[in-house]
């Protein structure tokens, strides 16, 4: 079996403490090192004083919010709601897909990264597990309740709304409305009636 070899700033970084999964992190060089900082302070700054800056809360859901997660890497379309208080996976900004008319309302998190367990065994450090990421996809209308975790790899399909405090794991189909921990469809929303 051929041993991989770690560069010398993933040791280093391994020296100061950053306990960081080889998998990922083992090639990484200090160049992708200081980029990656630099692109995280600029990020942090639009997220900290422009997300849900009080002075500009007017202008902030539909103008503000929108441009920040434009600037930070999201793929955001027009005519779009962000709430309060979103939560947006920065460090993965560019597998965030919100289509035109989407409602992200407050406190609703984007998450798409998690630990990949597959190969977690009993006495491994959970430290050492490498993450696995995947696209999270708004389509167009969609919306989102007060609270919502949408996990990564989830498509939330046009016009379907997701409930508050909703736990979304899964795919949810357009035109449905999902609630609960983890998120189901509870409703398919009718065709409207001719008058």
């Amino acid at each position: 079996m051929e041993t991989k070899r770690l560069s010398l700033t993933f040791l280093f970084l391994r020296k100061i403490g950053l306990n960081y999964p080889e998998q990922e992190y083992g090639e990484v060089s200090l160049m992708q090192v200081l980029s990656r900082s630099l692109k995280t302070l600029r990020d942090s700054f639009l997220l900290k004083y422009l997300m849900n800056s009080v002075v500009l809360s007017p202008i902030s859901p539909r103008l503000l919010r929108p441009w920040v997660l434009r600037k930070i890497g999201c793929h955001v379309g027009k005519d779009v709601f962000i709430g309060a208080q979103v939560y947006i996976d920065s460090g993965h900004s560019e597998l965030i897909y919100i289509e035109d008319h989407v409602h992200l309302t407050a406190k609703t998190v984007l998450l798409c990264h998690k630990k990949d367990l597959s190969g977690y065994f009993v006495g491994d450090d959970y430290a050492k597990l490498p993450y696995r990421t995947g696209i999270i996809h708004l389509k167009k209308g969609c919306s989102t309740g007060t609270g919502t975790l949408i996990m990564p790899g989830v498509t939330i399909g046009e016009g379907a709304i997701v409930g508050a405090g909703s736990l979304v794991t899964k795919d949810i189909p357009a035109w449905t409305i999902a609630a609960g921990r983890p998120a189901k469809v509870i409703k398919e929303i009718p065709k409207r009636k001719d008058l």
